[in-house]
């Protein structure tokens, strides 16, 4: 084996490892997503955007969940436990996610 072979692997190693703490990757079970009707009595805490970056009928759906998981960890960051998300086009592409943060 070659150094180079020997350093990439760990690389990926490292990185495999590091995705699972990513909450993109894991989820963000301490905030729920919510209705409008279901924040009414709630606080506003925060409005967040995210980009999924990646496009493509099967790439793009899970950028899409990695790009909401990430705007759940922004929010739980904020303070909030609920996020409510503004509605996409079923089956278009979501080229930017924007998201309602509220601390019920």
């Amino acid at each position: 084996m070659t150094t180079r072979f020997i350093a990439l692997a760990g690389l990926a190693a490292a990185a495999a490892l590091a995705g699972c703490n990513d909450p993109g990757f894991r989820g963000v079970p301490e905030v729920r997503i919510a209705t409008p009707a279901e924040v009414a009595q709630c606080r506003l805490t925060s409005t967040i955007t995210n980009e999924p970056g990646l496009y493509g009928p099967v790439v793009g759906r899970e950028a899409e969940r990695y790009a909401r998981n990430k705007i759940l960890d922004m929010a739980k960051g904020d303070g909030a436990n609920t996020v409510v998300f503004d509605p996409v086009m079923p089956g278009e592409p979501v080229y930017l996610l924007t998201a309602k943060a509220y601390r019920c």
